[in-house]
C-alpha cells in the first residue's frame, strides 16, 4: 500500500463523507476500491460525467476527490470544471495523472503541458504541483480540509533530501541556498523538475556560482512576496517548468515583475510546443531539462550577462534589457 493509500483510507475511516472517483484510473490505489465500496466510484471514460456527479456530491456535503489522465481532465472536461466546480467554489479535488513530462512515451495527445494555465486562470481554483510523493500526501492532507476547488498534478516521485516546511497554500520555500542572502542565480521550479533544478544547482556552485532554488509548490495561490525578494536579491531569475511557457510560471512570473517595478535579467525554461515522446530519461536530455543540461544552460545565460555588464555601452548602440 502507497502513501497515497495509506492517506485515502485513513480519512475514509474518519470522515464518512469522503467520496474518491476515478475516469479509469486507478493504477495507483488499487487497495482503495475494496475497501470504499460504494464510496469509490470508476465511471470509466467518462471525465465529464465525473466532473459533474463530483460536483453536485460536493455541494450536498461530500469531500469529494477525482482522479484522470491529467490532459483529459484538464481539456475534455474542462466547461464542467468551470461551470460546475469553479463557478459554484464547489469543494472538489481533480488529481491529474501523468502530468507534464511524465507521460513520456506518450504523444502530443496525452501531454499535460499547459494544465497549469488552464486550471490557474479560473476563479476560486487552486493548482498545487508537488515535488515528491510526501509533498503529494502532505499537501493533499491539507486540501481535504480547505473546502474549495483544487486541481494536482499527481507525483509519487521517491522523497527529495530536503529539509521541509509545513505544507501551506500560498507558500513557498527554498530547498537549496536558503543561506544565501544574495546569490548569483535563484531557480523558481515546481513539480517533478525540483531535483534536476537541485542537482544542477549543486553543480553550478562547483563553477563558483551561489545558486537558490525555490519550490513554489503552488501555483495558485502563489507566493508574490518570495517572487519579488528573489528578483531584488538575484543577478540573474530562472524559471524550469515541464509546461508551456506561456501561462506557467514563466506568465506567472512576468505578471509579478511588471506588477511590481521589478526589472533584471530572467531566464525562462520550458516548453514553447509539444516535447518529442521517448522515456523520460531521453526526454529530460533531449528538451534540455536535465540536471547537466539545465547547469549549462544557466551557467551560459549568466556568463553573457556578465560579459555584457563589462562592455561599455557605445553612445550610438541602443541599450536593450533581457
Amino acid at each position: 500500500m502507497n502513501a497515497y493509500e495509506t492517506l485515502l483510507l485513513d480519512t475514509a475511516s474518519r470522515d464518512e463523507r469522503l467520496v474518491v472517483i476515478t475516469a479509469e484510473n486507478r493504477g495507483h490505489m488499487r487497495t482503495v476500491p475494496p475497501m470504499l465500496g460504494d464510496r469509490f466510484i470508476d465511471v470509466g471514460i467518462a471525465e465529464q460525467t465525473m466532473i459533474g456527479m463530483a460536483a453536485g456530491m460536493a455541494v450536498r456535503g461530500r469531500v469529494v476527490v477525482t482522479h484522470a489522465l491529467a490532459a483529459f481532465l484538464t481539456m475534455r472536461a474542462f466547461e464542467f470544471i468551470r461551470d460546475d466546480v469553479a463557478i459554484t467554489n464547489a469543494p472538489v479535488i481533480m488529481v491529474g495523472m501523468v502530468p507534464g513530462i511524465l507521460s513520456d512515451g506518450n504523444g502530443p495527445t496525452h501531454q499535460a503541458i499547459e494544465d497549469v494555465s488552464i486550471m490557474r486562470g479560473l476563479p476560486n481554483m487552486g493548482v498545487f504541483c508537488p515535488c515528491d510523493e510526501r509533498e503529494f500526501v502532505d499537501g493533499m492532507r491539507a486540501l481535504l480540509e480547505s473546502r474549495r476547488p483544487w486541481y494536482v498534478r499527481y507525483l509519487n516521485t521517491p522523497e527529495l533530501p530536503i529539509d521541509r516546511e509545513p505544507f501551506v497554500p500560498g507558500r513557498a520555500v527554498t530547498v537549496r541556498g536558503a543561506s544565501l542572502h544574495h546569490p548569483n542565480v535563484t531557480i523558481l521550479t515546481y513539480g517533478f523538475l525540483t531535483r534536476q533544478c537541485i542537482d544542477a544547482a549543486d553543480q553550478l556552485r562547483r563553477h563558483d556560482l551561489n545558486v537558490r532554488v525555490v519550490n513554489m509548490r503552488t501555483l495558485r495561490p502563489v507566493d508574490i512576496e518570495v517572487i519579488c525578494d528573489a528578483a531584488r536579491r538575484s543577478e540573474l531569475l530562472v524559471t524550469v517548468e515541464d509546461h508551456f511557457l506561456t501561462g506557467g510560471l514563466a506568465s506567472i512570473v512576468a505578471e509579478t515583475l511588471i506588477a511590481h517595478q521589478i526589472m533584471l535579467p530572467v531566464m525562462n525554461i520550458g516548453f514553447t510546443s509539444w516535447f518529442k515522446p521517448g522515456r523520460l530519461n531521453e526526454v529530460l536530455e533531449h528538451e534540455g531539462l536535465s540536471s547537466t543540461a539545465l547547469a549549462r544552460r544557466i551557467h551560459e545565460r549568466f556568463t553573457d550577462i556578465v560579459h555584457r555588464a563589462a562592455q561599455p555601452p557605445s553612445p550610438h548602440q541602443e541599450i536593450s534589457h533581457v
